[in-house]
């Protein structure tokens, strides 16, 4: 999977293209601002297919923003930017309700009591119930908390601010002006245009899912790059410190961490398995409760991922083949040679540049997302930040079709269809980008054995 970075050279500064630019933000804006009236009136039908569609506008702008003085492009899309947000960041989150478990959990620890001890619907919580956020915890009868340590520290200290929706979805938005940070930084190291961070600050899927629906991804986003930033300045250990705890934000994030490391060096091994004990030292009074609700019998059977049902490339197998014996066995070994092979290539790279670093870890991740194929579209997050640093089409394939999970039109209740529609842009995507790097090898194999 080749990373195909995104770099035009800005040709004289005019007002046209600035206007232009503006324009497509302007659009956006308009479409963030009708998106809750567009829920209420046609649900999921007319919405999620709009979201999807809003992707052009982005697109259009990445492709743009090369064009446009620096200055004052960045104005425009940090203004622009944060105006989307600002429009949805106080509705009622209409896309999950997993924000509610988010402040019920800092509520829980602000009490004194280990969040993973008890489900919200125990007696013991009782008198930490509300009308606000306790009746719209989702799974509250049977679930425990599927957030590992570092999600729950977050909450915590954000619901000590105020425990209410808007200031954890605010907190999110603080998080993404993080990623927005590095990601410019980054941007000018590979000397390329800092306005294509629009790609991040305008993306339908950073817009909605964080700001509206206030993920804690974005935690893990925002982590997972600044230990990326850190790794491209040489600090690999410190770098590999912070994804591991992004890793006790959203534990897949660990598949960047091959990147990070340098063949027979301990230390970062050392150091990621003494941040990950020592973030759980203080949640371990419940013994292996501290695992919490992802087991194979909580929520990785409930999406499918312990009878393979949730991958997506099994559930067509078995779609067109039946229920092939030790299928599900077979994929993960699979996954996993492949998931393995793409780490050694990065570890042993010998020509690590940032551009190598950033197409290493950008195809560690896509590749992760593509093998589990998620559920839910927030999970696709954390490829975002790379559509900015030259993801190309595969990037955007698999972040702007994700939306698509919300299954909002016809077929609602296929899940395999929709999971479909959602994944194969990618697959097209990257033979595409796999057809191109043949040609082109090809065609410099001709050139050299014509000279």
């Amino acid at each position: 999977m080749s990373l195909q970075v995104l770099h035009r050279n800005p040709g004289r500064e005019g007002i046209a293209p600035l206007l232009a630019f503006g324009a497509l933000g302007l659009a956006m804006v308009a479409f963030v601002a009708a998106g809750p009236w567009m829920v209420r009136t046609f649900n999921y039908a007319g919405f999620i297919p709009c979201v999807v569609a809003s992707g052009a506008l982005t697109i259009a702008a990445t492709l743009l923003a090369p064009s446009i003085p620096t200055r004052a492009g960045l104005i425009v899309i940090l203004v622009l930017a944060v105006l989307m947000r600002l429009l949805v960041v106080a509705d009622d989150p209409f896309l999950s309700t997993d924000i509610f478990r988010y402040v019920w959990d800092g509520r829980v620890q602000a009490a004194g009591i280990n969040p993973y001890r008890y489900v919200p619907a125990d007696p013991a919580l009782g008198g930490l119930r509300d009308d606000l956020i306790y009746p719209y915890i989702n799974r509250l009868d049977y679930a425990h908390t599927a957030y590992p340590p570092v999600a729950q520290a977050f909450f915590l200290a954000v619901t000590r601010i105020s425990e209410t929706l808007v200031t954890m979805r605010l907190a999110m938005v603080a998080c993404e002006a993080v990623i927005v940070a590095v990601l410019i930084d980054l941007l000018r190291q590979l000397r390329l245009p800092a306005t294509t961070v629009v790609a991040w600050a305008w993306h339908p899927l950073a817009i909605w899912e964080i700001a509206q629906g206030g993920h804690v991804d974005a935690l893990m986003v925002a982590l997972l790059m600044l230990g990326v930033w850190l790794l491209v300045r040489h600090r690999a250990i410190a770098g590999a410190v912070l994804v591991a705890l992004a890793s006790l934000v959203k534990p897949y994030v660990i598949v960047a961490l091959p990147s990070f490391w340098r063949p027979w060096d301990w230390r970062v091994p050392v150091a990621v398995a003494a941040t990950i004990a020592l973030c759980y030292l203080p949640y371990l009074g419940v013994g292996r409760g501290v695992l919490g609700f992802v087991t194979p019998g909580g929520y990785l059977g409930e999406e499918g991922f312990a009878d393979g049902e949730g991958f997506w490339l099994v559930a067509l197998i078995r779609m067109a083949f039946g229920n092939v014996p030790g299928l599900t066995i077979a994929y993960l070994l699979a996954a996993a040679s492949m998931m393995v092979w793409l780490g050694v290539r990065a570890a042993w790279r010998t020509d690590r540049t940032p551009e190598t670093t950033l197409r290493d870890i950008a195809v560690l991740l896509m590749a992760g997302m593509f093998v589990l194929s998620p559920n839910y579209p927030w999970y696709f997050l954390i490829i975002v930040p790379f559509v900015a640093l030259g993801g190309g089409a595969p990037a955007w394939a698999l972040t702007l079709a994700a939306p698509l999970l919300y299954r909002p039109l016809i077929l609602p209740d296929n899940e395999l269809a929709w999971k479909t529609l959602a994944m194969l842009p990618f697959v097209i995507a990257v033979a595409g980008v796999l057809l191109r790097g043949r040609q082109l090898a090809q065609n410099q194999g001709a050139s050299r054995w014509m000279s």
